[in-house]
């Protein structure tokens, strides 16, 4: 029997389904299994996630404020007066070393962000005032982070700001703590305090002084605080928080070119209260860095953390869409694994077992290569696979009936 290839799935897929116009995202209410074309029309019901890890970071970054994921460590800021950048050790959020930026200052530094060659650093916080005219991008060559030689600037104001009367403290829609750089563009998330919304504003990525185009503004519920872009599978993760400090990310997936508000849009609530987050990192688009500056209020005391999040729970089908075909696979074969997604095992189902058959199974890995094979010894075997140290990516499961000379296969997700 052929095993079937992800290739193949996917062409299976796509003869399966006219061309429907529709929500594509399984885990919306409202998905059309039907619906080949996402129309960003698609609903989420109300989720709160958990950590999977929380580290206490350094007392000299208590401001921690942006984040990224560079050369398998996270760097990080302050967004007041310290122009160092601090490089974080993943496993346990320690500082590793510090690297002092040179001929810059530090008004308001609020994320950090990077592309194939540079590295960006926002001095854009506005929310004193609402009224600065020295808002600035700095960037420098990845190759010379350790010792940039280079730094340009970006300047810029908003097109859409002609009041500059001064306001109070946090009482502005013209604050920004959130940007992405993607090949061509930079792209602001601004903080909106007034409407608890956020507007996105296009920058060209060249020195000199720029104004700001408005591309869009979306109804949060919230104050955005970080970015982070994949633009690889077209996928935007915003981190924010409540006026009441409860912590979010939102989604922002499947969209149309640069139009983000095109495609999915999904909040997801972190259950981290009184946490103010700021900064978003990721390196898969799957698993998800977030660290929170200290807040200190009353009685409420939060130390400044590094919070790691998976989301490969909400993003899994738009990542490997072979996985809405393998629920229709599975239900033509007598063998069912479970669960899928898969963690560090799985369970067998095969309700029509008999003692007197010779079945085995064997897990194929995306590239063809066998990883385990054994032997089926009851109706709802338990596999381990802690010990083999997995990939993401898209499984096969054959099962082979010495007894019948009959086989199956079961496609699963890792």
């Amino acid at each position: 029997m052929k095993i079937l290839t992800t290739t193949t799935l996917l062409f299976l897929a796509n003869t399966l389904f006219s061309q429907v116009t529709g929500c594509t995202d399984s885990h919306a209410t409202n998905f059309n299994a039907n619906a080949t074309q996402n129309d960003g029309s698609c609903v989420y019901s109300t989720t709160t996630i958990v950590p999977q890890h929380s580290f206490v970071l350094s007392n000299a970054i208590d401001e921690t404020s942006g984040l990224i994921l560079f050369d398998d460590v996270l760097l990080t800021h302050n967004d007041d007066s310290d122009t160092k950048l601090y490089q974080l050790d993943l496993t346990n959020g320690s500082t590793m070393s510090t690297v002092q930026i040179p001929t810059v200052s530090n008004v308001d530094w609020e994320d950090i962000a990077q592309d194939e060659h540079y590295i960006y650093i926002g001095d854009f916080g506005n929310n004193a005032t609402g009224i600065r005219t020295d808002m600035k991008i700095y960037r420098f060559l990845k190759s010379e982070w350790e010792n940039p030689t280079t730094i340009d600037t970006i300047q810029f104001s908003y097109e859409t700001q002609t009041d500059f009367t001064t306001s109070a403290a946090n009482a502005t829609n013209f604050d920004c703590e959130a940007f992405i750089v993607t090949e061509d563009k930079i792209y602001l998330f601004t903080k909106e305090w007034i409407s608890n919304a956020t507007s996105i504003f296009e920058l060209e990525k060249a020195p000199g002084q720029q104004e700001a185009v408005l591309k869009g503004t979306l109804n949060v519920e919230g104050l955005i605080t970080g970015a982070t872009h994949f633009e690889e599978k077209k996928l935007i993760a915003l981190s924010g928080y409540s006026t009441s400090l409860s912590p979010f990310v939102y989604l922002l997936y499947d969209f149309d070119g640069s139009d983000f508000l095109s495609g999915n849009k999904r909040k997801i609530n972190l259950n981290l209260p009184f946490h103010q987050v700021e900064g978003i990192a990721t390196a898969d688009g799957l698993n998800y860095y977030i660290s929170n500056e200290k807040f200190s209020q009353s009685i409420i005391n939060v130390e400044q953390k590094l919070h790691r999040f998976d989301l490969s729970p909400y993003l899994d089908v738009y990542f490997y869409p072979e996985i809405l075909l393998v629920d229709k696979l599975q239900a033509t074969t007598p063998f069912r694994v479970y669960p899928n997604p898969i963690v560090d095992g799985f369970h067998v189902l095969f309700s029509e077992f008999s003692e007197n058959e010779y079945i085995t199974y064997e897990l194929i890995d995306p590239t063809g290569k066998s990883i385990l094979k054994n032997i089926l010894k009851s109706k709802n075997q338990q596999v381990e696979l802690g010990a083999f140290n997995l990939k993401s990516g898209f499984y096969t499961v054959l099962f082979e009936n010495a007894t019948t000379n009959t086989q199956h296969v079961v496609s699963i997700f890792k």
